[in-house]
């Protein structure tokens, strides 16, 4: 079997993995194109790469591709990004409440370790391409008992499309504090089977999120205006 697209796909990836922490990070605005033959040079790969990545990226809706100059750093709509996470909320807290009073002990315990790892991981912000997927693997953790495919399903797009939103809502609005004090208050009230009051604390713990980004989004925009 020949290695070689398997190869390019793996660089293709780390080039999508190294641009998509630049968005994030801010190293990248809004608008600014996105020049391949400068990317591959800079990386020391060939254009093939970074033009497959472009599709990765694309995909995600961080970057678009304009007729005239090409892909372009995609502009993020700050009542569209707090509306994802609202769906999440409403979702995710019905899921949560199914899930709960069948946890068992395995699953609590799978929980506690991502806690633990995604604590560690929000100390170092060289690990900030993790702390979305970390977010949403703790989450599911706790959603593990609930019998729930199609809800599943919906937030498994949800998230997809929204893992980037929680990276960066951790990363500029300095959440990180908050989101490991309420991701811990979540284990405890589920290991109670405080069923309601886990709820309740999920969704505000999501919506505040979405609100603390929209807000920051906007200031952030209103100063380069």
């Amino acid at each position: 079997m020949s290695r070689g697209p398997i190869v390019r796909q793996s660089l293709a990836s780390a080039v999508a993995e190294k641009l998509r922490d630049k968005i994030i990070l801010g190293e990248l605005h809004e608008g600014e194109q996105l020049r391949q033959d400068a990317i591959a040079a800079e990386l020391q790969v060939s254009r093939i790469p970074v033009r497959e990545a472009f599709r990765e990226l694309l995909a995600e809706g961080l970057i678009d591709i304009n007729p005239n100059r090409g892909a372009v750093v995609s502009a993020l709509a700050p009542g569209e990004i707090e509306e994802l996470f609202r769906i999440r909320a409403l979702l995710e807290s019905e899921v949560l409440r199914a899930s709960i009073p069948n946890l068992t002990a395995a699953q609590f315990a799978v929980a506690e370790s991502l806690h633990e790892r995604f604590r560690r991981d929000l100390d170092d912000a060289s690990h900030i391409s993790a702390w979305g997927r970390l977010n949403h693997q703790f989450h599911a953790a706790l959603y593990a008992g609930a019998n729930m495919p199609q809800f599943n399903a919906l937030l498994r797009n949800v998230n997809n499309n929204g893992e980037r939103y929680t990276r960066l809502q951790l990363f500029l609005t300095e959440g990180r504090e908050r989101a490991i004090a309420e991701h811990q208050r979540l284990l405890e009230l589920a290991r109670a089977r405080d069923v309601d009051a886990a709820c309740l604390l999920l969704d505000q713990h999501i919506r505040t999120a979405g609100r603390s980004l929209r807000t920051l989004l906007e200031q952030r925009r209103a100063g380069r205006a």
